[in-house]
């Protein structure tokens, strides 16, 4: 069902592949992207990453602790194809990529303590803060919509999937993250009125011993009508491929090791002004 996905939107989608431009070729297609309403921008973006294989954090400082660089459009893993596509989808011209990537995936300097970790903690609320995304999982959820937190507490950080992160202390967030949520059996019904270019969020069971129960994301698209969700999918594909809704979340539902509960929504937003230029520069 997957692959079958994945042959639909390379069937649907005329978008280029991003690894196969050229910069002078992206420059232009980026600029003539920006010209477009900003769904249809998500949607044309992240289709140029259709098909493109999975790493697990593909992306780094250059340096330090994380050497991986700073942008590349060859590998992606469920989160850097969404930070990537928000970047790429609300620059001007493909100069202005590497700014606003650092922007999305940084709560303040561009370094490995100062990335944005934990969806919860970081991520959603420092995005929200910064005007790149908002939550719209009460319109979309409307009823169903359930009202659940993260606890992140001092002894989450000791346990091994924390310390492998490596945080200095004071950055080891730590208080209640709270989450509006729409829960698993309720998506499929609430499916047909989220639009194309949302960002979808799997929030799993509350666990007190982990930082984090949001573990993957991706962006609602429709063919025909039909609700997909595009995203870097690990197993079987290792690629980022179109799973329709309803497989994903029956798949979803099957999970027993750690319980998926339901899915959080938000929108991306026109950019933020005035741009702050990446510290860095261009990779």
């Amino acid at each position: 069902m997957v692959a079958a996905g994945l042959a639909l939107a390379l069937a649907l989608s005329a978008a280029p592949r991003w690894t196969a431009l050229d910069p002078a070729e992206r420059d232009a297609r980026v600029e003539k992207l920006s010209r477009e309403p900003l769904a249809r921008r998500l949607v044309d973006v992240s289709a140029g990453f259709l098909g493109t294989p999975y790493v697990l954090s593909p992306l780094g400082e250059g340096t330090g602790f994380d050497p991986d660089p700073t942008l590349r459009y060859d590998a992606v893993d469920c989160l850097t194809f969404v930070e990537e596509t928000i970047a790429l989808a609300l620059a001007r011209d493909e100069a202005e990529v590497p700014a606003l990537l650092e922007q999305v995936r940084y709560r303040d300097a561009p370094t490995y303590a100062g990335r944005n970790h934990l969806m919860e903690a970081e991520w959603l609320p420092f995005n929200e803060a910064k005007g790149f995304i908002r939550d719209v999982t009460r319109r979309y959820g409307q009823k169903d919509v359930v009202r659940t937190q993260k606890i992140i507490s001092p002894a989450a950080w000791k346990v091994p999937s924390a310390v492998a992160l490596e945080l200095p202390a004071d950055r080891q967030v730590t208080g209640r993250f709270p989450l509006w949520m729409i829960p698993l059996d309720k998506l499929e019904a609430r499916a047909a009125t989220i639009p194309s270019g949302t960002i979808l969020l799997v929030v799993r069971e509350d666990r007190s011993w982990k930082v984090t129960r949001v573990t993957h994301l991706g962006f609602v698209v429709r063919h025909g009508g039909v609700p997909y969700l595009r995203h870097a999918n690990k197993q079987p594909s290792y690629r980022v491929v179109d799973e329709p809704l309803t497989h994903f979340i029956a798949r979803n539902t099957r999970y027993d090791k750690w319980k998926v509960e339901g899915v959080t929504l938000f929108e991306v937003l026109p950019r933020p002004e005035p741009l702050v230029q990446s510290a860095r520069g261009a990779p």
